[in-house]
């Protein structure tokens, strides 16, 4: 008995080991087929939906939006993030602006739009300010000895939420009233003032044309001293005009009951805009030029925007065959002179870009390689020339705008810049309806002896996208800051295109400045810790140049790109901006 129930305990035990051994056996079969159809599923995934893009630190691969401020980017990507286009993000963004940067833009003003969709079609749609059908005789006469033009008589036609509009109904996602939602909260609730913005209020020259003014509303308090930085900033009644927008549209602003406070409050301040002016407003809509560009096709707004002359800038640049080596040494120095004796040149041809619908001066040449070819030979590296050299006009010198770039995962993109023109406009603030309207007409100013009622000024704005196909690459790019946007935009691309400079170090570095008087300046501004070369400041200004000092160096890019699925973007540090990607 105890053999046989050792035998049979044996048995036991042997009959177990044959059954696991079975049972492993199965296991193998099944995972070996499981990892077979599993590595099946995963060459069919790698087939018909290959991986995305492997991303280093800093880069994104769905989208990104560069504002002036890290609440308005923020404001940007969320739309994104929602389902929305680039187009949507691009407005959100600037209404968002409006509220953190009101020096720069907001609804009283008007925009230029440079959009490419998925098939890579760029179209322009711009909705800049134009001249009323009645305006103060001799105008220009006015602009004599004037930095700052100030008063109703200089606002012109605003466009900017008729350019939202046509830009929403041909390329938005989302329904245009969330665009406006977080403004709307923003301008309701409030948030703490910005220290931009109160470095503009609080400046020597606007605060008591701040303090003089309805503005003193805003950013006072109850005994007229300014809001600081530790304030709260709130804007009830324009939140109240863009809840009224986003619920009607935004012939709310051109032809409602917004329509008809404006133009009160225009009329009140000794201005001389309409109903029939707001109502009549048509927004332009062009296929952007294409320009050459190296590597790069460039896409640019026509005339009377800034594109024209920005490309021929560059034109010159890209014909001297730049690299990484035209900084070193004795070659940085050329490298410079040669940019400023172009930006002399430029200046010489700012007096012919003007509204291609009223004047029939052809400017084509200055986006053509040949004419650029032949004005390089007239810059000498050695030396420079007095104005009539240059065929130059003096003028005025204009500041203000802000820019928005914003790429989206599916391929579309936005460069789009938007103004009131000079600080905080006119000055002329809307009481019924919060908003502050431009001073646009000084636009004209030294620029034109006569002006058209419907007739566009002649501008820097320049909102740029450049494609490479051999790259896989797209830049969109613009900047803010006046007659600044052509140097500062024109450097950026040079020195990220053909200098090796990474776009975040494109962008920060230093700039030179040629005014409106062939007057050569150079960025210096501790704040942000940017200080042009001094030695090389003074290598150059013994080559002739006139050191004009300018005292504003407001310049501003915002830029984003992607290259082979890599989103990254940069808010241009000088105005305290940071983008948000994802």
């Amino acid at each position: 008995m105890g053999f046989t129930w050792h035998t049979d305990e044996r048995s036991c035990s042997n009959r177990y080991n044959r059954m696991a051994k079975s049972k492993s056996c199965q296991c193998c079969l099944i995972c070996c087929g499981l990892l077979c159809v599993a590595g099946i599923i995963t060459v069919c995934c790698l087939f018909f939906f290959p991986p995305g893009p492997s991303c280093s630190d800093g880069t994104f691969t769905r989208g990104a939006v560069a504002a002036d401020s890290k609440l308005c980017s923020d404001i940007g990507r969320d739309m994104l993030q929602k389902g929305g286009s680039a187009v949507d993000a691009a407005i959100a963004a600037l209404i968002c602006t409006g509220l953190v940067n009101p020096q720069s833009m907001g609804l009283g003003g008007g925009s230029i739009f440079t959009i490419r969709d998925k098939a890579g079609k760029v179209t322009v749609i711009s909705s800049r300010e134009t001249v009323p059908k009645t305006f103060k005789p001799n105008l220009m006469s006015d602009c004599k000895g004037k930095q700052f033009y100030h008063g109703a008589q200089w606002i012109g036609v605003p466009g900017e939420l008729r350019g939202y509009k046509a830009a929403h109904d041909r390329f938005g996602k989302l329904k245009w009233e969330e665009l406006f939602a977080p403004s709307i909260r923003l301008a309701r609730e409030g948030f703490p003032m910005p220290p931009y913005l109160f470095s503009f209020i609080s400046h020597p020259i606007l605060k008591p044309l701040i303090i003089g003014t309805q503005l003193c509303e805003l950013f006072c308090h109850a005994n007229k001293t300014l809001l600081s930085t530790k304030d709260i900033l709130r804007y009830p009644k324009l939140a109240d005009t863009m809840e009224t927008i986003a619920k009607e549209g935004a012939e709310a602003f051109y032809t409602g009951t917004i329509a008809h406070d404006i133009i009160d409050d225009i009329r009140a301040a000794g201005g001389s805009l309409t109903l029939e002016d707001l109502k009549s407003f048509r927004v332009r809509r062009d296929d952007a030029l294409k320009v050459p560009m190296g590597d790069y096709t460039m896409h640019i707004p026509p005339p009377p925007a800034g594109g024209a002359i920005l490309t021929f800038v560059l034109n010159i640049m890209k014909g001297y065959n730049l690299s990484p080596a035209s900084l070193s040494g004795k070659e940085k120095v050329r490298t410079f002179q040669r940019f400023i004796e172009a930006c002399k040149f430029a200046n010489g041809q700012k007096k012919n870009v003007k509204d291609p619908e009223y004047h029939s001066v052809d400017v084509s040449n200055l986006i053509k390689e040949d004419f650029a070819a032949k004005v390089r030979g007239l810059i000498s590296s050695e030396k420079t020339h007095n104005a009539s050299y240059y065929d130059v006009t003096p003028s005025r010198d204009q500041m203000g705008t802000t820019h928005v770039s914003v790429i989206a995962g599916d391929g579309t993109a936005v460069s789009v810049t938007s103004t009131i023109n000079q600080m905080f406009g006119s000055l002329v603030y809307s009481k019924k309806t919060g908003i502050m309207l431009n001073n646009e007409l000084g636009d004209f100013c030294n620029k034109a002896w006569d002006i058209r009622s419907g007739e566009q000024p002649p501008s820097s704005m320049a909102p740029l996208i450049l494609r490479s196909e051999s790259r896989d690459k797209t830049l969109v790019i613009g900047g803010s800051g006046g007659s600044l946007i052509t140097s500062a935009m024109a450097l950026s691309i040079v020195n990220h295109l053909w200098l090796g400079m990474s776009l975040e170090d494109a962008i920060a570095s230093p700039i030179v400045f040629v005014d409106g008087d062939n007057k050569v300046s150079f960025e210096s501004n501790p704040k942000v810790f940017i200080d042009f070369d001094k030695d090389l400041k003074e290598d150059l200004l013994r080559l002739g140049h006139v050191d004009g000092k300018y005292p504003f160096f407001l310049n501003v890019v915002n830029a984003a790109m992607t290259e082979r699925g890599c989103i990254r973007a940069v808010s241009d540090h000088r105005k305290l901006g940071k983008a948000s990607c994802y």
